[in-house]
């Protein structure tokens, strides 16, 4: 009888120490991406992370935003590069609309609008370039305070060279 407790008990154990290691075990996420353009047209940003969670910084002495930079890579080996906002210019918004701020956009010294504007000549694309996208906001009013957010799309075209 001693023995088959004794055994009954070591096996508990055993099966008890299993079960407290498995719960200490550790695991580890892992999310990859990645994205590789086309040879002959591309358009994206030297740093992947830009536009996944920028902040305009507020000035406090002069009650103003902070701008946006960016060097973006480009190329298009059969033409020129359009670019446009989809949906036309964006905003900063709070919630309340007499508080929105307009955000000013432009790319390569070209302010984007709704229409696709040329960004880069057929001659500037061809062997592929660096320009900026800069995003300006306009002053804030001053009755305007909280958590402003934006949220747009910049979409380049691949414009062929029409002979």
């Amino acid at each position: 009888m001693f023995k088959k407790t004794a055994g009954f008990i070591a096996c508990s154990l055993a099966i008890s120490a299993s079960s407290a290691w498995a719960a200490n075990d550790a695991n580890s996420l892992i999310n990859i991406t990645a994205v590789i353009p086309a040879k002959d047209f591309y358009a994206f940003p030297l740093d992947s992370d830009f536009g996944k969670n920028e902040t305009m910084t507020y000035n406090l002495a002069n009650g103003s935003l902070g701008t946006l930079r960016a060097m973006y890579e480009l190329k298009n080996a059969a033409g020129s590069i359009k670019a446009y906002i989809d949906g036309g210019p964006a905003k900063l918004r709070n919630g309340n609309s007499t508080h929105d701020i307009n955000l000013a956009t432009s790319f390569n010294g070209v302010t984007l609008t709704a229409v696709p504007q040329e960004v880069l000549t057929t001659a500037q694309a061809a062997s592929g370039t660096r320009a900026e996208l800069v995003i300006t906001p306009a002053a804030p009013v001053a009755a305007a305070t909280g958590t402003f957010t934006a949220s747009f799309t910049v979409i380049f075209d691949n414009v062929p060279t029409i002979i």
